[in-house]
Order: structure tokens, then sequence, then C-alpha cells
């Protein structure tokens, strides 16, 4: 899911009307789509897109082409799964063969206990998988396995953290069409869902504490992002997830990582790698099929072990053959020496370029990462927090995308940044130029980014 903040009572408006021209086929295409298909893409969050949604007509490497014929460096990477860039060819070769053989079979086949084996290798702690399609599907496979495990069913969560889009999940994420925070975030969604969650600040363990002394018998697990990475990219505080699990120990609920986002991309072994600290159960998806529909939960065989049980998981296309071929070459290439120590320069190469640019042009902003996961943020100074990620100008960044797309960079809206394997040294120099000059055309054309009043908001 996107980083982009809904919280602001009207939005500016930065005159997209002078570049239509400039993606008048993409225009076109939206408005065909629009006509039989819910507001003209296939996933809501891409409709936030600026100036409009774009459409693509392929990718190689680093680098996608649209379908009014312009290049762009991409940041957006699918919304995160193409770690390995565009069609890697070690991975279009072996989705070729496996497609050669089948496409699925209902039944066993060898990748399903393969792929398992390089993921229990992988990631500390786990003992056996579940294979799933979707990081919404694999959260609420999760949750399944904790309340069953423990009899309870209430769970901790952080503001900020997504976890999909399920009527028990979708909390404490964005605020709602009345501001809030606190209540449904989707009209339809179930209103018992609230009876379930318990929402905590990021990094306070104090108040993860206090909630569960006050609910200890009815707390199944605590979910967590490892990072806070669809909100900020916020790394957690020295001690805090060891402390998240100490906690969980001490009161029989379960640990759960949701690695959709950094599984195998801020380290070999996720969050869990990083910062040394095992959960019971794991969730996976986007990198790991490197563009193709997978998602897992890997974790504690007594917990996996459940689904034999009696806790019911299904999925027709769960753990297929095509998806698994793709994972089995992604594994396999970030396996190799020296990727993530490249992830970490590649990064860190841009955030300082974006840095000394905001200084350059007197703008107040910030910009970080955790491994190849970049976040940008206009009109603050930090991200420390989820209401400090809340304050920043995201009008103002809108703006800033469309200058970079003139200029041939495609990024998501709401700050955040991925770096693949195909990005170069040379191309984060060619990335950093056109910011450059991106933000000199934003500050010329409506003025330095103005941060929201929620600052204090205690999130």
């Amino acid at each position: 899911m996107s980083s982009e903040s809904d919280g602001h009572a009207a939005r500016r408006d930065f005159g997209a009307a002078p570049v239509e021209a400039r993606w008048a086929r993409s225009a076109q295409a939206w408005e065909r789509a629009k006509a039989v298909l819910g507001g003209g893409v296939s996933t809501g969050l891409r409709a936030s897109m600026r100036p409009h949604p774009l459409f693509f007509e392929r990718g190689e490497g680093s680098r996608i082409w649209d379908v009014d014929g312009h290049s762009y460096l991409d940041y957006v990477l699918g919304w995160g799964p193409l770690i390995l860039g565009h069609s890697h060819p070690s991975l279009v070769a072996a989705v070729g063969r496996q497609l050669r053989l089948g496409q699925t079979f209902g039944a066993g086949h060898r990748g399903e206990y393969e792929v398992a084996e390089q993921l229990c290798a992988a990631i500390p702690g786990a003992e056996k998988v579940l294979w799933s399609n979707t990081g919404s599907e694999a959260n609420q496979i999760a949750l399944r396995l904790a309340r069953a495990a423990t009899g309870r069913v209430r769970f901790i969560k952080f503001w900020g953290h997504y976890h999909g889009w399920s009527d028990s999940m979708l909390f404490g994420y964005r605020p709602s069409a009345d501001g809030s925070l606190e209540g449904l975030a989707s009209k339809g969604q179930h209103p018992g869902g609230l009876d379930d969650v318990i929402l905590v600040p990021w990094n306070d363990l104090d108040a993860v504490r206090a909630a569960l002394a006050a609910g200890s018998d009815s707390i199944a697990a605590i979910f967590a992002e490892p990072v806070l990475c669809n909100s900020g990219v916020i790394a957690p505080a020295p001690g805090f997830l060891d402390g998240l699990r100490k906690l969980c120990d001490s009161y029989g609920a379960l640990l759960v990582f949701d690695e959709v986002i950094t599984g195998f991309r801020v380290a070999y072994g996720g969050g869990s790698e990083r910062y040394g600290v095992p959960a019971d159960l794991v969730v996976l998806a986007k990198a790991i099929g490197a563009g193709l529909p997978l998602a897992a939960i890997a974790g504690r065989a007594d917990l996996i072990d459940l689904t034999t049980k009696g806790v019911v998981h299904a999925g027709t296309h769960n753990g297929g053959p095509l998806v698994l071929a793709a994972a089995s070459v992604t594994l396999t290439e970030l396996a190799r020496p020296g990727i993530y120590s490249t992830f970490e320069q590649r990064a860190a190469r841009l955030v300082s370029g974006i840095r000394d640019s905001f200084e350059r042009h007197g703008v107040l902003g910030a910009a970080h990462h955790v491994g190849p996961v970049v976040q940008v943020a206009p009109g603050i100074a930090s991200v420390g927090s989820f209401s400090d990620y809340l304050c920043a100008d995201w009008d103002w960044y809108d703006a800033l995308t469309i200058q970079l797309l003139q200029r041939g960079v495609f990024n998501l809206p709401g700050g955040r940044w991925y770096i693949s394997t195909a990005h170069t040294a040379e191309q984060i120099d060619e990335t950093v130029e056109a910011f450059d000059d991106a933000v000199e055309a934003t500050t010329n054309g409506v003025g330095l980014p103005q941060a929201s009043p929620l600052r204090g908001a205690r999130f």
C-alpha cells in the first residue's frame, strides 16, 4: 500500500493542466479504463498517482516506458515487488521454462518445498512455511493462527502500520474521510473489528506493556512491521523489537512481523536478521516474488502445523509453479555476495543528494533510508514518528512528483522510494541531478513546503 496522506482538508491546485499533453495517451487510456474498471485502476491506491494514473508498455532493468513513449528511472518498482528490477534475465528464463511445463497442477510440485527450504534457511526462527498470494491474505492467516494457538481474539498493532485491507486489520493507518484515525478506515468495513484491535504508538514500549497488562488474557498477538516502512520508513528504536519479544513471551502472546516490505529487502533474512530478533510468525510478500503474486507465512513449526489441526488455510493459487520458479531465482540472486552492502551504498548516495538539494534551495525537508527503502518528506526536519510523517507537505510533494516525471524519474506518492539490484551508481547520480532540477522548478512554481499542524499528536 502507498504512503500517501489523505489528511489535508483540501488539496492545493498545482496547475497540472499545462503538462496534460505530455501524457495524452495515458490520459486517454485512463478514460477508457474508467468505463470498465472501478476508478479506472486495478487497485484504488493507483488513483493517487500524479498528475493522473500513467499507463506503461514495458520495463527493463531499472527503467520503464509509458504509452506516450517516455522513459523513466523507476523507483516505484511495482510498489515494491521488483527488487531485481524489470524482466531480470534469469527470472524470465525460469518462468518461461516452467510455463512450458505447465501453469499449475492443483497438486504438489517440487518448487513448493524447495523454495520453502530456502525461506527457512534465510529467516531466523522459521521452521515451516505456508504459501499464499498477497500480503493481505497472509496477514489474515497469521492472525487466525495466533488466535488458534492462544485461544484469544484481540491483537495489538501500531499507528501507521499496514497489514492489508481486510476488515479485521485496516485500522490506524490513514485518516478517514472525517479526519479520524481511530474509527473504521473504509465504508463497508465491519465495525466489530474495532473491538479486537488495540492501537499503540510505534517505538513506545511502555504503551505496549500497559496494553498487555490491561488485557493479558485477551491478546493473541502483536503485529508489527520491523521497520515502519508504510508510514515514514521509521526504524525501531534500540531495544524496541527485543522488548516486544520479551513482552510477548511474558504475556503468552505471539510476535508477528509483517515483512511484506522489509522481507529480503533490508537484509536477506529481513528485519529479523537485521535487528537480531526472531518472530513467531513472519509474513512475506512483494520482494519474494520479484513481480509475480506470491506471499508466505514462515514461522514456528507448531504454529504452522495448526493447519493440520483445524485451522483452515486455503487458496487455489497458493504455491503455484510459476510464482515459485520466480521466487527461487529471486532468493538465489539476492544471496549473492555484496548485494545488501550495495543496497546501502546506493540508498545513502541518493539520500545525500536529496538532502543537499533541499539545503541548496532552502527547502525544509527530511530524507533517510533503511536498506534500499528511502523516505523523502518535505516541510519537516525529520521523520521520527507517524505523527511527524502526517505533518509533511504531501501536496507539495505531489507537485515535485510531476516535475520529476518530466525529468524521467518515476516515484510513489507519499515519499517512499525503492531501489533495486538493477539501479547503478551512475543512475543514482542522474536521479539526484533530476531531483535538484525538480526542486528548483517546484519552489519557483508553488513556493516552499508547509508542514501541517499535526505536530505533537501521539500516534
